[in-house]
């Protein structure tokens, strides 16, 4: 069974990090893509970033600005996500997945 499981979420002040991590098994990790996403209250899910299988290729939604850094461990089956300088507003339940699971999410608040 393919399974995704976020954590690392919380809540911060403005300008605060976090570190968002996903435990992935059932599938050859080390094989596939895997981004992130995130869903704010009461609007549409929104792509976050992605990282290619080797962590040759990492690209980004423009919103981040060079504040998250995506990156990966192979060896242990690990998706993380650095979020820096975390915004006012940008309260949301975020997501790892591949291109067919996506994960329960780990909330993250920033308190405005």
């Amino acid at each position: 069974e393919v399974q995704l499981v976020e954590s690392g979420g919380g809540l911060v002040q403005p300008g605060g990090s976090l570190m968002l991590s996903c435990a992935a098994s059932g599938f050859p990790f080390s094989t596939v893509a895997m981004m992130w996403v995130r869903q704010a209250p009461g609007k549409e899910l929104q792509w976050v970033s992605r990282i290619n299988p080797r962590s040759s290729i990492r690209d980004y939604a423009g919103f981040v600005k060079g504040r998250f850094t995506i990156s990966r461990d192979n060896a242990n089956n690990m998706l993380y996500l650095q979020l820096n300088n975390l915004k006012s507003g940008e309260k949301a339940m975020y997501y790892c997945e591949n291109d067919e699971v996506r994960g329960l999410g780990t909330q993250v608040t920033v308190n405005s």
